[in-house]
């Protein structure tokens, strides 16, 4: 009389390495993993039956795969699930917690463009009573809500560089839509030089090839500035 056995069940560390969530995001990057498949390398094991993973799935389930409704789960909620004990559900408590106030804090931080007025008070405590020059980007989305300032170059009083492929180096690896420029003026003087309208142009001509397009030039000094895009001057 033969005996049948179940078969053992399937671990994460019998899969293919490049399928394992932890060394898929490895190789792979962060991007290419499942919402179950992140939240499987936050529970870390799962149980005699079930993988990391096939857990994470039964939780999903459970709400409709819906992250927001995840989130509003409390300790005792998620110990419920079979494989989660208190330590498994304070991480995934911590962790939706820590996204939201990221994305809380990218909510606040975002200030919207709408005229040159506002790239004047963006900038001011920057490049208020500085006695050198500075060039600085500032990075928009699509809405026109600033991403990112970057700090490009610091010169001396009358002058400094601004090389484009490092401008545009800053806009492409942080997916800028458009471009904002702003260098002051220690001396006060609002005019643009000859210098300043040449690199203007000439990075106004290599936003359109890129489609990434310079919305404005401020030059800045401690009273006022003056704005290229107010002036006809893109």
């Amino acid at each position: 009389m033969s005996t049948a056995y179940a078969p053992a069940p399937l671990t994460i560390k019998s899969w293919a390495e490049e399928d394992r969530p932890r060394e898929k995001l490895l190789l792979k990057g962060r991007a290419a993993l499942s919402d179950t498949e992140l939240i499987g390398i936050l529970i870390g094991s799962g149980t005699p039956s079930l993988s990391a993973v096939d857990v994470a799935k039964l939780i999903l389930k459970a709400v409709d795969h819906d992250l927001n409704a995840l989130a509003k789960l409390t300790v005792n909620e998620l110990k419920k699930h079979k494989g989660i004990g208190e330590a498994k559900a304070i991480t995934i408590v911590s962790a939706l917690e820590l996204g939201r106030r990221r994305k809380e804090a990218a909510a606040v931080q975002l200030t919207k463009i709408t005229c040159s007025t506002d790239i004047y008070n963006y900038m001011r405590p920057h490049l208020l009573d500085l006695p050198h020059e500075e060039f600085w980007i500032i990075l928009l989305n699509r809405a026109n809500a600033i991403m990112k300032k970057v700090q490009i170059s610091s010169g001396g009083v009358a002058g400094t560089v601004a090389d484009p492929k490092i401008i545009f180096k800053h806009a492409l690896e942080n997916l800028a839509s458009a471009m904002i420029l702003v260098h002051n003026h220690p001396s006060g003087q609002l005019k643009p030089s000859a210098a300043d309208i040449s690199l203007t142009k000439k990075l106004q001509e290599a936003g359109k090839v890129l489609d990434l397009p310079i919305l404005d030039h401020l030059i800045f000094t401690d009273s006022s500035y003056y704005s290229f895009a107010d002036e006809d001057m893109l």
